[in-house]
């Protein structure tokens, strides 16, 4: 019997190549397991971060922000930070926020010059001058 390019049978079997891969696949779940799964992703994560640099997990990365961002609105980030503040609140104590702000201040001052200190520090004392007007 002739054969057509997607390699099925032309009036026997009329599975595409999708429809046979996605039956394979759920076969392979069903006598593999969860199991087997984890393990050729921790192998996949391995090989891949022995391939890669950190250039390329920043790229993804990005790709990755900009797809979310195109699909979500503002409220999905607000109920995401929101969960992720309160999971961390519940987790870490005021040390570990001392440490995060001290990194955070040692990094940004690494970053940042003189003139981006004086800036924020005007903008700081302009919008302490205009709230003591308002009282």
């Amino acid at each position: 019997m002739a054969r057509n390019k997607n390699n099925r049978r032309d009036n026997d079997n009329k599975m595409s190549m999708e429809e046979r891969g996605r039956k394979g696949g759920e076969a392979t779940a069903k006598s593999r397991g969860k199991e087997f799964y984890q393990e050729i992703g921790r192998k996949g994560g391995e090989s891949t971060a022995e391939s890669h640099d950190k250039d390329f997990y920043q790229e993804i990365g990005r790709k990755g922000g900009e797809s979310t961002a195109e699909s979500h609105g503002k409220e999905f980030y607000e109920e995401i930070g929101r969960k992720g503040g309160e999971a961390t609140a519940e987790n870490h104590d005021k040390d570990f926020y001392q440490e995060i702000g001290r990194k955070g201040g040692e990094a940004t001052s690494e970053s940042h010059g003189k003139e981006f200190y004086e800036e924020i520090g005007r903008k700081g004392g302009e919008a302490r001058n205009n709230n003591n007007n308002r009282d």
